[in-house]
């Protein structure tokens, strides 16, 4: 972890074009900022979802950024070059900019390595600000606990505020592990707890995340924000013909999928790891197809996605596992795939099946409402908010696979209740737009122009 200093040394001129601009963007009233750094150290927006420790935080940062362009303020994000044929600078759409840093070799490095490389990211992006006029951002968004590291420095450098979001919590994860998983290492509690005393403003997904940065992290109130992430309405949405939910149009899915038409789906899709637990799925099918036989001639669960993280150390275990239960034959591995692609499966799905340990949302119990499926879902996290127990879908409490499997059961044997929560998955998941969680999230950022910048004694500028 980076040693930050406790002064600022940049520019020491009482009144610098930074802070005149800054004061210029909240005079009348608060504010957006014109131009953000965003930092992603650990994974890009440009790599594909559900391979390698690519997902759901790669998903929140494009729409993101994408619509905070679409309301006049710049992002440039600052990410990790693992190859050396990235582009130094790459235009993800208008008004969004992403910076490939060189911090380390470009490959054989995993996420638990990158901490020993903060200090060589935070110094491309210090070199970059530096080749711009003072002021050229006007606010640091991170993003995860290491980028959280580098924006600490970088905004007390420039004088500007922190935001950050926490994504996952070490705490949070290592007090629901899943059984056999490596828990985080006490340099992330460190390095969390040091992001939480110097953010300006804690960006939670949910209410229950903003609890818990304050149980666990003593963040305080006035830091704190709910801002509920979205789902692109453009990408996810029902199939162009049948209603949503309706077995017509899953059948138009699985059609193109090649799929059988009267097959009962129960799909996973995202990273192969145990704290996602697709094990407790397969269990759970086992225990159901011991029940009930005669179901095994129309299941299908396919598995969409990679290993990542700790699943990285045995990413053959689930396929040996589906061979160990006896039920190879209705279980299909997949790649991860694109997001149109992905819809599809969605749709196509009786139900999306998701027992994770921990989720700090759940964007793809999101996507998948969209698309008109209902999911069930473990009962943590921000799965509650994503999901309408009984309503949109089913919660479960615990990951015992018998309790499981009756929750399945149901979504396998009952075509109307599939239907039903399908339509009403689809109404529920049009009121999560990206538009409004950017709109949100900009309307916190010029909360945070308008107060006093840095937490740390003899760092706080006051520019309003």
């Amino acid at each position: 972890m980076i040693q930050h200093p406790v002064r600022s040394v940049r520019r020491a001129q009482p009144a610098t074009p930074a802070r005149g601009r800054l004061q210029s963007l909240v005079q009348g009233g608060r504010r957006r900022p014109r131009r953000i750094a965003m930092l992603s150290v650990h994974t890009s927006p440009l790599h594909q979802p559900g391979t390698g420790d690519a997902g759901g935080m790669n998903v929140y940062i494009v729409e993101l950024a994408k619509r905070l362009a679409a309301l006049n303020i710049e992002v440039e994000v600052f990410t990790r070059a693992i190859c050396s044929d990235d582009a130094p600078t790459v235009e993800l759409a208008p008004g969004v900019l992403v910076r490939h840093v060189t911090a380390g070799p470009y490959e054989g490095l995993v996420k638990e390595d990158l901490p020993a490389q903060l200090c060589a990211f935070t110094h491309g992006v210090l070199r970059t600000e530096a080749g711009h006029r003072p002021g050229h951002y006007d606010l640091v968004h991170s993003h995860y606990w290491l980028s959280g590291q580098v924006g600490w420095l970088a905004a007390q450098r420039w004088g500007v505020p922190l935001v950050h979001t926490m994504h996952t919590m070490a705490k949070v994860k290592n007090a629901a592990l899943a059984e056999g998983d490596t828990p985080e290492p006490a340099a992330r509690v460190i390095g969390e707890t040091q992001v939480v005393e110097a953010a300006d403003r804690l960006i939670a997904n949910t209410t229950e995340e903003a609890a818990e940065l304050a149980r666990f992290y003593a963040a305080r109130p006035e830091q704190l924000a709910v801002v509920h992430p979205g789902v692109n309405l453009d990408v996810f949405r029902p199939a162009a013909s049948g209603a949503p939910g309706t077995a017509e149009a899953r059948r138009a899915a699985r059609a193109r999928l090649g799929l059988p038409a009267d097959a009962a789906v129960l799909l996973f899709a995202g990273r192969i790891q145990p704290l996602k637990a697709p094990d407790v799925l397969l269990r759970a099918v086992a225990v159901l197809l011991e029940r009930r036989p005669e179901l095994r001639e129309r299941l299908v669960v396919p598995v969409v996605g990679g290993p990542s993280g700790t699943g990285l150390a045995r990413p053959e275990s689930l396929h040996k596992l589906a061979a160990q239960l006896g039920i190879g034959d209705v279980v299909r591995f997949h790649p991860p795939v694109g997001q149109a692609m992905l819809a599809e499966w969605y749709r196509a799905a009786t139900a999306l099946v998701m027992p994770s340990y921990s989720e700090s949302f759940g964007l793809v119990a999101l996507e998948a409402q969209a698309c008109g499926s209902p999911v069930v879902a473990a009962a943590v996290g921000g799965l509650p908010v994503a999901v309408r127990d009984g309503v949109t879908g089913t919660l479960v409490n615990g990951h015992d696979p018998a309790d499981w499997s009756r929750a399945l059961e149901p979504y396998v044997t009952d075509p109307e209740l599939v239907a039903r929560r399908g339509a009403a998955a689809a109404r529920h998941a049009a009121g999560f737009g990206w538009d409004t969680a950017a709109a949100t999230t900009a309307e916190v950022y010029a909360g945070s122009l308008a107060r006093p910048v840095g937490r740390l004694t003899g760092t706080r500028r006051l520019l309003a």
